[in-house]
């Protein structure tokens, strides 16, 4: 049985999280709903469905 890989976000490295200098932080710029509003700020967001790696090199990677 084949076990089903679980993807760990990290806000730091999601292109999603920017740099809002209106308000001097961090923000998640994705529209989230109450309930997903409510576990990003506690920092319990671990199964984010729109984390996107901030991996630059990510695409090239794969053509090779």
């Amino acid at each position: 049985m084949k076990a089903k890989k679980i993807r760990q976000t990290n806000c730091d490295s999601c292109n999603n999280y920017i740099y809002d200098e209106d308000y001097d932080c961090y923000t998640c710029e994705m529209e989230l709903d109450e309930d997903e509003m409510s576990r990003f700020l506690s920092a319990s967001f671990d199964n984010c469905p729109y984390y996107q790696p901030g991996d630059e090199y990510l695409v090239v990677r794969k053509q090779m």
